[in-house]
């Protein structure tokens, strides 16, 4: 079985001023690429402040791509800590170093220019199945060949074993909480061996929300830089121009640059009955889910849906309201760093020590 990093769990998201849903799996595909600018040299990978919505910042337990060495370290030590866990559950797992882990079945496409992935593929909202996005070449870890070797009550066994008794089978785990409860924290969830080796090497949850407290106050000053810049006029106007621009071709009634991609993934939760906030607002998943239950004819309408919108956003964007954006973000940014210089080092150097 692939190593699911998703389900090793979300540390920290920080959802800061006029990012939308941070739960949206499009918000970190082609379109979001940017060099660095002057406030991410400080908040590190994983950082986004652009014009593509806002700004984000995702610390998550494993790391991609370009990984440092360190990080590596980390990965494999969570590896080791995961069969240890299952050989004391009965279990046979084979530590898997994150250098021979196949690349995932989309990391082509999300090295792709902005324009290009927004013919191919949108934003990424429907057009990948992102529980199905994983290791292409999953056969070549050897925990594949040793789950399939199980009857079905072992497999399942050793689904609860690795990812906890709320496993999917899939990676994924679903926790509903019981009447009366609200929603359970990451730090709350049984995610098996896995879950219990992250947190050995990266931390218990409680301690990283105590941790992070720490920079509430930088947190909520970058929310209000991010509001600044929203509300700078050269902004407006580049927003009204994107507005036009969109409106000129075809899809008209989009207000704030965020928009077409919520539109899309409003689309998408009404069609896979997919309800954040509806009768179990304390739902938690941890997982992305599968679009294989999703009628087939209606959702390549969605799909169609989806890259006419985000080839038009892509192009407005490129041609009225990027450029000035990236203007006014580096700008103000360059004037939030020196302001705020000494908070900004303690964070950098805090992170990189954890």
């Amino acid at each position: 079985m692939r190593t699911s990093r998703t389900a090793l769990a979300v540390v920290a998201v920080l959802a800061l001023a006029g990012c939308g849903n941070s739960n949206d799996p499009g918000a970190a595909t082609g379109d979001q690429k940017t060099d660095k600018s002057p406030l991410a040299e400080y908040m590190g990978e994983g950082f986004v402040s652009s014009g593509s919505g806002g700004m984000r910042m995702a610390v998550r337990a494993g790391g991609g791509p370009g990984s440092s060495e360190e990080e590596l370290a980390k990965q494999r030590k969570v590896e080791d800590a995961t069969a240890a866990c299952m050989k004391a559950a009965g279990f046979e797992y084979v530590p898997v170093p994150p250098e021979s882990q196949p690349k995932g079945k989309f990391d082509d496409a999300f090295n792709l220019p902005p324009d290009e992935f927004a013919e191919q593929y949108g934003y990424g909202i429907t057009t990948i199945d992102w529980s199905k996005a994983g290791a292409a070449g999953d056969d070549s870890n050897p925990n594949t060949k040793i789950r399939n070797a199980l009857s079905a009550k072992a497999k399942k066994a050793y689904d609860t074993a690795l990812n906890g008794p709320n496993s999917t089978g899939n990676g994924n785990v679903v926790i509903a909480p019981k009447e009366g409860e609200g929603p359970k924290s990451s730090s709350a969830l049984n995610l098996g061996c896995r879950g219990k080796a992250a947190e050995e090497v990266y931390g218990k949850g409680q301690d990283r929300e105590a941790e992070f407290k720490k920079y509430e106050n930088l947190f909520k000053d970058i929310q209000a830089l991010a509001k600044r810049i929203e509300d700078d006029q050269r902004v407006v106007d580049a927003t009204t121009a994107w507005a036009d621009c969109l409106a000129d071709s075809g899809q008209a009634g989009y207000k704030k640059i965020d928009e077409p991609r919520q539109k899309v993934s409003q689309k998408l939760d009404e069609l896979s009955g997919n309800n954040p906030a509806g009768n179990n607002p304390g739902k938690t998943v941890i997982g992305a889910p599968s679009l294989d239950k999703v009628d087939a004819a209606k959702l390549a309408e969605l799909r169609k849906f989806e890259i006419d919108l985000a080839v038009a956003d892509q192009k407005c964007r490129a041609k009225v309201y990027d450029e000035p954006y990236k203007t006014v973000q580096y700008e103000k940014e360059k004037e939030f760093v020196e302001q705020h210089k000494a908070e900004l080092e303690a964070y950098r150097d805090g992170m990189a020590n954890r």
